[in-house]
């Protein structure tokens, strides 16, 4: 099913995030814990693409496994900036081969110690790409604080609209921990012209160790309350998990309460995480 189809649809949405192994001794423990987020059937599920399209075989086999043997809707991620136009045509062929009508197009950061190809700069050409290679619905990805390399939030959002306008069906945010910040950007959008279907991304932090990651990489903004959450529960790792998963499944309902109807969680290929927040949320969404 095209996820264009399904978001159109009056109902609440779940959707999960796994991502492939970097290897492949660890196959087998990742498609296990993909399997078993598939079995909680979500709405769909997508499947990233690792840095200068390192696990892209995986991606493909983790798809084509959730889609044939657990018929559930996967959206593939696919990245550009290491990226050949002759790579990004070998990973759509194979996308389409096995059956795969979603794709979200990344421009994606440059792997370490990597440099970029000088055939894509950014994603609206990756989704210009895509349109012209088959009938794919394609997805992309917005940033409601504004994108790091951005010169401002203004700057960020015409870049938005260049990416739609290039083929874009629907968007998927960056993770956020306050709505507020959400319920802004939407407005802003809006004023601008995007209209297309937009996703929650939203992040279960559930060790410390995340955090860390969060705040090096995009800088994302902490409310005092998450702040206090981690403070106090940080050095429990049990506590931490229940307190994560909460405040996620907070934001979730206040999310849904006004109106925003979409929602990806990053499942860091956690079972149990899923599990929680959809089990939550059971009598929401319906």
């Amino acid at each position: 099913m095209k996820i264009s189809e399904l978001l159109k649809q009056d109902t609440v949405t779940l959707s999960f995030e796994v991502f492939p192994p970097k290897t492949s001794s660890s196959y087998e423990s990742v498609a296990r814990a993909t399997q078993e987020i598939a079995a909680l059937r979500p709405d769909f599920m997508s499947v990233t693409y690792g840095a200068g399209g390192g696990t892209s075989e995986h991606t493909v086999n983790i798809a084509a496994d959730l889609r044939k043997k657990y018929d559930v809707t996967v959206l593939t991620h696919l990245t550009c900036v290491s990226s050949t136009r002759e790579h990004v045509a070998k990973m759509v062929q194979k996308y389409k081969e096995n059956g795969i009508e979603n794709i979200l197009a990344l421009r994606g950061d440059i792997p370490e110690g990597g440099a970029p190809h000088s055939d894509y700069h950014y994603a609206a050409e990756l989704v210009r790409d895509i349109k012209s290679q088959g009938d794919f619905c394609i997805g992309g990805a917005c940033y409601p604080e504004g994108h790091v390399e951005a010169a401002n939030k203004t700057e960020d959002i015409l870049h938005l609209k260049e990416k739609v306008e290039a083929g874009c069906e629907f968007l998927t945010t960056q993770m956020f921990f306050d709505n507020n910040i959400m319920y802004n950007f939407l407005y802003r959008i809006r004023e601008k012209g995007i209209t297309v279907p937009v996703i929650a991304g939203i992040m279960p932090v559930t060790n410390v160790n995340q955090i860390k990651r969060i705040t090096s990489m995009s800088g994302t903004y902490l409310p005092e309350r998450f702040k206090a959450i981690v403070d106090r529960f940080g050095d429990n790792p049990a506590a931490m998990k229940q307190a994560g998963v909460i405040y996620a499944t907070e934001q979730i309902i206040d999310l849904i309460a006004n109106g925003v109807n979409h929602i990806h969680v990053y499942s860091m290929n956690k079972p149990e995480i899923a599990a929680g927040i959809q089990a939550s949320l059971s009598e929401i969404l319906g």
